[in-house]
C-alpha cells in the first residue's frame, strides 16, 4: 500500500509517494511538484565485492522526452547518452550524497533519478536530490541523512524559490544540506556581494527544514533495519609502526614546492614501508599498510597547518602561488592566453563565429534553445604526469567547464554590441590544484585578446579548510593535496563588483556562518590580487583578428524580411552564392552579414538594400518584363515589386504594338515616375534610355 507525504517549501507543495513504484529496488519514491514528477530508485548489492577498498556509488539522472510530450530530435528517436545538463545534475546529486554514507560501507550502490513528467514551472533537479535522500532513508542502505536540496533565485532583492528555467534573476543557487550543515553549493550570480550570498545560504537552510522533518518522520514510520557495516579497519599497532618508520619522511616530503618531487619522496616512503612491514609481499597486508600511510599523511598535513601554521609548500594561509600571464601565444586562433599559477597551467583559445555556429540544444526543459557562448574544458592525462589514453570528457571535465562558463557568461557583451558566437576552449597543460579557476583567468584574457568587449575582467580562486574541533585554518589557492586531505573545496569567481559564480563541497558536519564569512572575505582579497595580475597583462579588448569573420549589421523593415528571403529562400541563397557571405536574419529585422573581407560584405549590403528598400521616385531600375498587355508591360523592378510601363512610355517614337519594342523576360531600364495612393507604380522606358541604373 502506497504512503503519501506532503511538504510545504515556501509557496510550493512537494509530494512524496512511497511503496507504489519499482518495488524490486531497495527503495523508491515518486517526488512531485506541480506537474513535475521524478521517480527515484536506490539499489545496492547485498555485500561488497571481495577486496573492495572504496565506495562504488553511481548516480544517474535521466530526462525522458515523453515527460514534456516531445519526440527526440535528430535521426535517433530514443534517449541515448546523457546530455551535459543531465551529467551536471547527476554531479549535483552525487556530491552531497557521497559524504553522507558511513565509513566502512563498500557495497555497490546505484541511484537512478528519472524525470517522467515535466511542468516547466517546477525544476526537477532539486526534487531528484531530495527524493534520493528520502529513498535512502527508508531503505536498508546505511545512510547518514537526511539530505535536502533547494533551488533559489533572487529578483529585485527578494529571494525566489525555484525560479523558472528561462526567468532572469540575479542569483541561481542550488544548495544541498543536512540539518544545520551545508554540503554542496552551485551558484551563478550577477555580481552578488559576499554578504548577500551568505544571506541566501541562511534563507535556503530555513526553507529546507520541513524536508528534513518529513524524512526523519518517514524513516521512523517505516523502521527498516540497515545493513551491517564492515568491521575492517587499520590495526592500531600497524598505525604505530607506520608512524615510527615514516613520520619524519612525511614531514620532509611535504616541504618541497615541486609536486613531482613531493610525489617521488612519498612514493619512496610507501615502498620502504611495504619492504619493512610486509617482506613476504602479502596483498591484503599491503592494502592495510597503504591505508595506514594515507592516514599518517592526513594527520601530518593537518597538524602542520593547524599547530605550526605551515602549509605543504611553505606558503602562508592567504598567500597565492606565483602567477605568470601570457597573452596571444597562439598565432591563428582568434584569441589566446596562457595562465600559470604555481604548477597549474591553462591554455585558452577563442574562436569567433556567426549565428549559424550557435549550439542548438534538444532538451525537455529548454525546447529550441541555443547557446552563443560555449566553454569546453579539457583535462589530458599528461597534465598530472599520467600515461593513459585520452577519453571523451567525463563528468569532472563537464562540471569544471560549466563552472567556468557560468563565471564568464555574466560579463559577456549584449548581442547588439557584439553579435559573434564565441567558443572558448581551455586546455589544462599542468594541474596541481584548481585548474577550473585557472580556466576562468585564462578565459578572461583570451576573450579580451580576441576583441570581446567584456563588461569587466573576472578571476577565480579555490579556497580550502582544515578544521579539528574549534581550531580551523582557511587556505587560499589550495594545492591538489590540500584539496584531497582537507575539509572544504570552495571555488569563488567574480570581478571587482562581486561574485559571478560559486561552487562549494564540504566533507565535514557543520560550517558556521563565521567560517563561511571569513572564507569569502579571504577569497575576495585573493581574487583582487589575481585580477591585478590579469589586468596588468591585458585590460581592454584588442582588435578583432584578421583571421576572424567580420560581422556587419543592417536593420531592415520587418515587413521586408519576406522579400529578402524570397520564395523558397531563393533571394537569400542568391545573395550568399554571389557574394560568399553568411546571412542571419533576426525577428527584429536585424540582418547580420558574416564575411571574411570588406568587398564581399559591401556587395551583400548593396544587394540587401536593393531588395528591401522602398523604391524612390526618379530612380532608374534594371527591371525584368514579367507580362505584356495591349496597353503596356508590367516590369519587376525589385523582387516581388512590379510597376506598369504604359505603351506611351516605351519609346521616344510612337509604338504600335508593345512586342515591337520589348519581349517577356527581357531586362530593360525604366524610370519610376510616380507612386499613387494605392501604391501602384508608373514606369517609363523612354525616360531611362540615356541613363544608367541608379539602383
Amino acid at each position: 500500500m502506497s504512503v503519501i507525504k506532503k511538504v510545504k517549501v515556501g509557496d510550493r507543495e512537494i509530494q512524496f509517494e512511497f511503496h507504489k513504484y519499482a518495488k524490486q529496488a531497495n527503495a523508491a519514491v515518486m517526488v512531485s511538484c506541480g506537474d513535475t514528477q521524478v521517480l527515484v530508485t536506490t539499489t545496492a548489492s547485498a555485500s561488497p565485492k571481495e577486496g573492495q577498498d572504496f565506495f562504488p556509488l553511481t548516480v544517474d539522472y535521466i530526462e525522458k522526452f515523453y515527460a514534456a510530450g516531445k519526440i527526440p530530435g535528430g535521426f535517433i528517436k530514443r534517449e541515448t547518452k546523457p546530455s551535459d545538463r543531465e551529467t551536471l545534475t547527476a554531479r549535483v546529486i552525487d556530491r552531497p550524497l557521497r559524504p553522507s554514507f558511513p565509513e566502512g560501507y563498500m557495497n555497490d550502490t546505484h541511484i537512478v533519478c528519472t524525470v517522467v513528467s515535466l511542468d516547466p514551472k517546477h525544476h526537477p533537479a532539486s526534487l531528484a536530490l531530495v527524493g534520493a535522500s528520502a529513498a535512502l532513508m527508508i531503505s536498508d542502505i546505511p545512510f547518514n541523512g537526511p539530505v535536502a536540496s533547494i533551488r533559489l533565485g533572487m529578483k529585485d532583492g527578494e529571494f525566489v524559490v525555484d525560479p523558472g528555467e528561462m526567468e532572469v534573476t540575479d542569483l541561481d543557487l542550488n544548495i544541498a544540506a543536512r540539518p544545520g550543515a551545508i554540503l554542496m553549493v552551485e551558484a551563478g550570480a550577477n555580481f552578488l556581494s559576499e554578504e548577500k550570498m551568505l544571506d541566501a545560504f541562511d534563507h535556503a537552510l530555513k526553507l529546507m527544514q520541513p524536508l528534513f522533518d518529513m524524512q526523519i518522520q518517514i524513516q521512523k514510520e517505516f523502521g527498516v533495519e540497515k545493513m551491517a557495516l564492515s568491521k575492517s579497519g587499520i590495526e592500531s599497532s600497524l598505525k604505530a609502526d607506520v608512524e615510527k618508520i615514516a613520520l619524519k619522511g612525511v614531514v620532509e616530503a611535504y616541504s618541497p614546492r615541486e609536486k613531482k618531487l613531493r610525489g617521488s619522496m612519498l612514493s619512496d616512503l610507501g615502498s620502504l614501508l611495504k619492504r619493512e612491514l610486509n617482506p613476504e609481499g602479502k596483498g591484503d597486508r599491503n592494502k592495510q599498510i597503504e591505508a595506514a600511510f594515507e592516514d599518517l599523511k592526513y594527520r601530518s598535513m593537518r597538524t602542520m597547518i593547524l599547530d605550526e601554521s605551515k602549509r605543504i609548500d611553505g606558503r602562508g594561509m592567504g598567500d597565492i602561488r606565483p602567477i605568470v600571464c601570457d597573452v596571444g601565444p597562439l598565432k591563428r586562433p582568434h584569441g589566446s592566453a596562457l595562465f600559470q599559477r604555481g604548477e597549474t597551467q591553462a591554455l585558452a583559445a577563442v574562436t569567433l563565429g556567426a549565428a549559424i555556429d550557435e549550439q542548438r540544444m534538444d532538451s525537455i526543459l529548454t525546447p529550441d534553445a541555443s547557446k552563443k557562448f560555449m566553454l569546453h574544458y579539457n583535462f589530458p592525462p599528461y597534465s598530472v604526469g599520467e600515461a593513459r589514453a585520452i577519453r571523451p570528457p567525463g563528468r569532472r571535465e563537464i562540471g569544471h567547464g560549466a563552472l567556468a562558463e557560468r563565471a564568464l557568461s555574466r560579463v559577456l557583451p549584449d548581442n547588439k554590441k557584439f553579435a559573434y558566437t564565441i567558443r572558448l576552449v581551455s586546455e589544462v597543460l599542468e594541474s596541481n590544484g584548481s585548474s577550473s579557476m585557472a580556466t576562468v583567468c585564462a578565459g578572461t584574457m583570451a576573450m579580451l585578446h580576441a576583441g570581446v568587449p567584456l563588461t569587466e575582467p573576472v578571476a577565480g580562486i579555490a579556497m580550502g579548510l582544515i578544521k579539528e574541533g574549534s581550531k580551523y585554518a582557511i587556505l587560499s589557492d589550495i594545492l591538489g593535496d590540500e584539496d584531497h586531505l582537507g575539509d572544504m573545496d570552495f571555488k569563488v569567481c567574480g570581478g571587482t563588483r562581486g561574485i559571478t559564480a560559486l561552487q562549494m563541497d564540504i566533507k565535514i558536519d557543520g560550517l558556521s556562518r563565521e567560517i563561511l564569512e571569513k572564507a569569502l572575505a579571504q577569497a575576495k582579497v585573493g581574487r583582487a590580487f589575481i585580477l591585478q595580475k590579469l589586468t596588468a597583462a591585458i585590460s581592454t579588448p584588442g582588435e578583432i583578428s584578421q583571421y576572424a569573420p567580420q560581422i556587419f549589421q543592417i536593420k531592415i523593415n520587418t515587413d521586408r524580411v519576406r522579400d529578402l528571403i524570397g520564395p523558397g529562400g531563393k533571394m537569400i541563397k542568391k545573395i550568399v552564392a554571389e557574394t560568399g557571405v553568411k546571412i542571419d536574419i533576426e525577428d527584429s529585422g536585424m540582418v547580420n552579414i558574416v564575411a571574411f573581407d570588406n568587398l564581399s560584405a559591401e556587395a551583400a549590403k548593396k544587394m540587401i538594400r536593393e531588395v528591401t528598400s522602398d523604391p524612390e521616385v526618379g530612380a532608374i531600375f534594371l527591371g525584368t518584363v514579367k507580362k505584356i498587355v495591349d496597353f503596356g508591360a508590367f516590369v519587376e523592378i525589385k523582387p516581388g515589386v512590379e510597376g506598369l510601363c504604359h505603351i506611351s512610355q516605351l519609346d521616344n517614337k510612337r509604338v504600335e504594338r508593345v512586342t515591337d519594342v520589348i519581349k517577356e523576360g527581357e531586362e530593360i531600364l525604366v524610370k519610376l515616375l510616380e507612386i499613387d495612393r494605392q501604391g501602384k507604380m508608373k514606369l517609363s522606358r523612354k525616360e531611362a534610355l540615356t541613363h544608367k541604373p541608379t539602383v
